[in-house]
């Protein structure tokens, strides 16, 4: 068996119905994986999911509201018994709200903070018992260059990515001795709805980016297929607690 090999496993994707989460079930699904599409928005899930299903695999969609407790719980409930079982869970669902520190309520903060850590943390555990039975399991947690560096305008984001990190290292140790991996990637500048939407509002953004990327080019959702493949797969089996960024060279550019 390919070490990079994923054929008869399933993956669970927060997020998945487009940009990164798209980008990373594709890569996934590529590589031989069942696909469980999660999100809001059940047509664009279904969208994404034929698309994911293009590939020639079992694909499916659950919706879920990951601020609702429950409702990632139950996401991966549905899953096991819509696919059999999960294998890989990729935590990528998440939301930016880009205000000056001065002018975010605290209702604001801790909407960035229970969408993006707490949902995290939630999905985590309640794929940890059906992991362990199997026997093992990969968990991506999707961080983001705001947890390496500051933004004005990014606070709560940052906040709540650093999080994701430390959150992935302690899982990472608790987790090792059921053979459950437990990684970080922390995207770059991807090019998705929300950073053409992080252009409009920063100006000069786009020229900055390229200008500090030593790549010279925005990331792709594409580009994050890779990384997918090689985290859930038994290539990084002995590969836990780490963050690695995915920026074209962007977090070493002095």
């Amino acid at each position: 068996m390919s070490l990079f090999d994923l054929s008869g496993r399933v993956a669970v994707i927060t997020g998945g119905n487009g940009g990164i989460g798209l980008g990373m079930a594709k890569g996934l699904a590529g590589a031989g994986a069942g696909i469980v599409i999660a999100g809001r928005n059940r047509a664009k899930s279904e969208t994404a999911a034929a698309e994911v299903a293009k590939l020639g695999v079992k694909t499916a969609v659950l919706e879920v509201d990951v601020v609702q407790e429950a409702s990632c719980r139950k996401l991966i409930e549905d899953s096991a018994k819509a696919m059999g079982r999960v294998d890989i869970l990729v935590n990528n669902a998440g939301i930016n709200i880009r205000k000056l520190p001065q002018d975010l309520s605290i209702a604001e903060f801790r909407q960035v903070i229970d969408t993006n850590l707490t949902a995290t943390m939630v999905c985590c555990q309640a794929a940890y018992p059906v992991m362990k039975a199997a026997g093992g399991g990969k968990i991506i947690n999707i961080g983001s260059m705001m947890s390496l560096f500051g933004m004005g305008v990014a606070t709560a984001y940052g906040a709540s990515k650093g999080g994701v990190v430390q959150l992935t290292k302690g899982l990472a140790i608790a987790w090792a001795p059921d053979n459950i991996q437990v990684n970080a990637i922390l995207p770059g500048w991807i090019d998705t709805d929300l950073t053409r939407e992080a252009r409009e509002i920063v100006k000069g953004l786009h020229t900055w980016v390229l200008a500090r990327t030593p790549a010279r080019r925005w990331g792709g959702p594409e580009d994050m297929a890779g990384i997918a493949v090689f985290l859930a797969s038994k290539a990084s089996d002995f590969i836990t607690g780490t963050a690695i960024p995915v920026d074209g060279g962007y977090s070493v550019q002095g």
